[in-house]
This record gives C-alpha cells, structure tokens and sequence, in this order.
C-alpha cells in the first residue's frame, strides 16, 4: 500500500522535507526574496499564480526527488492545483517519490502567555478529508513560543497534540510545530519546557500512534535525541527559523537523527531571473548540501 511505503520513507528515508507552504501572509516576502516585487502583481490571485509558478518549477527541478528530498509540505491553494498537468500531490509522489503533506493551520493567535498559540480551525474536518482525497499523507501546522513561560509553552504543546489527535483520527500524520523564537533571550531555557512537555504528551499517546515533531534547531545539540528515539516519533525535522541556510545546516549536522525542514534556506539564492540552467543547478547545490547535513547525524 502506497500509504505504508510513504510511511516507511518517513521513517528512515535519507534527505529532508521541503517547505513549500508559504501563505498569504509570507507570501509577499518569499516572492521578493525571488525577485519578484509587489509591482509585479495587482491582486492576491496573481500573487498566488507567481508563488505557484516558483514551487511548481522547484518541484519539476532535476534535484527535487524522494533521493534526497523525502517530504514536501504544501499550501492548501497548492494542493488544489496542478503541476505538469496533475493535481499537486499527485505529481509530488508519482513523478518525484517525494512525499506530500499539507500546511492546515489558520496562523497566530495574539500573543499571550508569552507564545502564540493558533487561530481556531472551524473548518479543519473538511480540509482533513479533501486532503486524504488528494493524497496528501500528512499535515502541518505551527504555534510560536516567544518566552521560557512554562504555562504558555504547555498551553501551545497541549493545542498541537490535541489537534494533532484529531488529525490522527482522520488518517494522516501530523507534523507538530511549536516554534521557538531565534532570537529570544532565553531560548535555551524555553526549550528545556518544551522537551519536557512534548515528552509528556507522546507518552499519553494511544500505543501504535506516530506522530513527526518540527522544531526550531536548539541550543544546545542532541536536546531532542530522547524525542528522536520515542516511540511515538516517526521523524524529528528542523525548521531553518530564520538562521542563514550556512548556519542551518552547521547546527543541523550537529542533531544525529534530525533531518531538514526549510523554507528560506530551501529557497535561498533561486530567483525568477534564472535560466532554468542556472535555476537548476542552484537548487541542486542547496539540495545537497541540506541533505548532507540532514543524513550527518
């Protein structure tokens, strides 16, 4: 079943899962950052079409293959178009043995408790079932902690895997994302609270229940390991969070059993301007050198 062979290249495959679920509100500035400006498109269905015009010509490089790029996660609107003729997720997996998972969170709540946790999902059932009808195998969905504040951290832990559950009940595996903040003071304390309570949640899961962990590379390396063994674990990936994809892979290569999931530092030096020559190439290297600090543990 197609189901346990992308399960089993979850588990153990040797590269790392692309990002490629920008939304609305990202938008904007992952365009810029491929040089294309705000002048470029008067509406937000253009700017749509331009982001999908870059993902689909990312996912149709020569590099983009299950090889070394294992998952990619994809923005709802991208799931619901096509890339050389077939539905997204379709192509994804068919063309390119590249697994695909769907971005399901609404974004950020006001801050309090020093984190931000995420906007209700009213429509989060319906989402869940035209993506299993897509073939999509999994989803993701990120909360911000900003603050070592241990009831906050437990508040944006406990959301995710109660979500998460939910998510479980329909078939798919959830990414849980509780980012923490780069920049912030007392990161290394704020991810002290959240081994712990990511801990204590994996632990209350149903025997036989996996779920993946996405999290923001840490301060002090190996943090996670316990997390990359549980049981309840089918992968550990890392966010980039805004360090340069030098300083992601550096602190990558440090995490054994960690693998790679960026965004920027995915699309970082790819530019509309680009031959596809040159466009190709550029992603290869990026591709390589994020697999090589991804399969480095």
């Amino acid at each position: 079943m197609t189901n346990q062979t992308q399960a089993e290249q979850m588990r153990s495959g040797k590269g790392f899962i692309a990002a490629l679920d920008q939304s609305g509100g990202s938008t904007p500035k992952a365009l810029k950052l491929y040089g294309i400006g705000e002048d470029a498109y008067g509406s937000e269905a253009e700017m749509f079409d331009l982001i999908h015009q870059m993902r689909a010509r990312i996912a149709q490089a020569p590099a983009f293959t299950g090889d070394r790029v294992i998952g990619a996660i994809l923005f709802e609107m991208t799931m619901d178009r096509q890339i050389a003729g077939k539905p997204s997720a379709t192509y994804l997996w068919e063309d390119r043995r590249v697994v695909p998972f769907l971005k399901v969170d609404k974004g950020l709540a006001d801050s309090a408790d020093g984190v931000r946790l995420m906007k209700p999902m009213p429509d989060l059932d319906a989402l869940l079932e035209r993506a299993k009808a897509a073939g999509i195998f999994g989803t993701k969905m990120r909360s911000v902690i900003d603050a070592a504040a241990p009831a906050g951290i437990r508040a944006i832990v406990d959301q995710q895997f109660e979500i998460g559950r939910h998510i479980l009940g329909h078939g798919l595996i959830p990414i849980i994302e509780p980012e923490v903040t780069i920049s912030i003071d007392d990161k290394a304390a704020a991810e002290e609270f959240l081994l712990a309570e990511i801990a204590r949640n994996l632990d209350a899961l149903p025997e036989g229940q996996e779920v993946m962990l996405k999290l923001t590379l840490p301060e002090v390396a190996n943090l996670y390991h316990p997390l990359v063994d549980h049981p309840a674990v089918m992968r550990v990936v890392a966010l980039s969070g805004g360090y340069s994809r030098d300083e992601a892979n550096a602190r990558l290569a440090q995490n054994a059993g960690v693998v790679a999931s960026f965004s920027r530092a995915l699309t970082e030096g790819l530019s509309a301007d680009q031959s596809d020559a040159e466009f190709n190439a550029t992603l290869a290297a990026t591709i390589d050198s994020i697999h090589a600090a991804s399969v480095a543990g």
